[in-house]
């Protein structure tokens, strides 16, 4: 069972910009309660697109600068990126359904 990817300002080149595919970076906080909603979709999703599809997560208590790089201002925020390219964002707490709609139209673009 694959879980998200822990990302932090340090790995985030590596994990993120580098990296070949789509990405799902969630910026959520602990205190967040939409954030802690969200949280068993995105385990799910990152189960079930295992080797299409990562999901990370970026504490943004910890991770304040990554955060304002890329205008994050409400959580939950979950920014897509496509071959290290931030191409879509969905910001506050979604269903499922809209998850693996942005999903299914990155992995076919």
């Amino acid at each position: 069972m694959s879980k998200p990817v822990v990302v932090t300002g340090e790995t985030w080149d590596s994990e993120v910009t580098q990296a070949k595919g789509l990405v799902l970076v969630d910026f959520w906080a602990e205190w967040c309660g939409p954030c802690r909603a969200i949280a068993p979709t995105l385990d799910a999703l990152a189960t079930e697109y295992a080797g299409r599809a990562k999901i990370a997560k970026l504490d943004v208590d910890t991770n304040q600068q990554t955060a304002m790089k890329y205008n994050v201002r409400s959580i939950p925020a979950v920014l897509f990126f496509k071959d290290g390219q931030h191409v879509d964002s969905l910001v506050g707490a979604y269903p499922r359904a809209a998850f693996e709609q942005k999903i299914q139209q990155h992995l076919a673009a």
